[in-house]
């Protein structure tokens, strides 16, 4: 039997990641069925169990099950711990083991898909909910000169760069006080989803950032239209969507794919 894997939310029914992993699966002769699982918002520990009990190796974790899935692990990662959110599970007898490969699939977007270094630069995010804890981390970790984060309200900013303060240069401001260019710009708010953005002046633009919203979307967001208008290379959240399932996928085979097909496959 082919070993199962699946993604796990509520909802579900929208997720690329069968695609994905099908062809991640194909690519490298890996024998891996990966499917949806839809879990009732107050059953997700049943449902995990179940697909265990039922042969399950493995999940990807979506909405809005991240934090319960960090509950279950009783083994966990480094980034894990600090985002405070798993979005990979993998089982190994009794271990439940929780990663989190949000951060690593948007550096390595970043860093190889857009070619763009985040060493000594100077990186804008947006937002300090769940999102922006997981890409906490892995952005420090590229060594740049400054992370700064803008949020609504700047005590949740304060709360996050004294929980990452040790692993960097971070500073924090509410959105009003934003008045400097920066080399990236990272929209980790879920404002996309709903048409909308966060209320950042186009100063955090110029004609060399990159802005990137972590939402991934059929057409530009609102986000994105605005960068562009003001010089800015823009980008969705679809390559991280693809890097992180390469990740996961690598967590759990111990093979790492090329993503590459996968890009071409979906016409980006």
């Amino acid at each position: 039997m082919s070993d199962r894997y699946a993604v796990v939310g509520n909802p579900v029914a929208h997720s690329k990641s069968p695609e994905i992993h099908a062809l991640f699966a194909r690519q490298t002769g890996q024998d891996v069925e990966y499917s949806r699982l839809l879990a009732p918002l107050d059953g997700f520990v049943a449902t995990v169990r179940d697909f265990i009990q039922n042969g399950g190796r493995g999940l990807n974790v979506t909405v809005p099950f991240k934090f319960e899935a960090f509950a279950l692990s009783n083994m966990l990662t480094e980034r894990a711990k600090m985002a405070g959110a798993v979005n990979t599970l993998r089982f190994d007898g009794n271990t439940v083991s929780g990663d989190n490969t949000d951060g690593a699939g948007l550096v390595a977007d970043i860093t190889r898909n857009a070619g763009v270094s985040l060493e000594r630069a100077r990186i804008l995010l947006l937002g300090a909910g769940g999102a922006a804890y997981g890409v906490m981390l892995p952005l420090l970790e590229q060594k740049p000169q400054r992370l700064h984060i803008a949020n609504r309200s700047e005590d949740k900013a304060h709360d996050m760069a004294l929980r990452f303060g040790t692993y960097g240069a971070i500073t924090v401001s509410s959105y009003d006080n934003l008045d400097e260019p920066f080399d990236v710009v990272i929209n980790a708010t879920s404002a996309g989803l709903q048409n909308g953005m966060p209320p950042v002046s186009s100063k955090v633009f110029h004609e060399h950032t990159l802005a990137l919203d972590m939402v991934y979307a059929d057409r530009p967001t609102p986000f994105m239209d605005y960068a562009s208008r003001y010089g800015a290379t823009v980008r969705d959240g679809f390559g991280m969507l693809v890097e992180q399932a390469a990740e996961s996928f690598f967590v759990w085979r111990d093979v790492r794919p090329d993503t590459r097909p996968v890009f071409a496959y979906f016409g980006r």
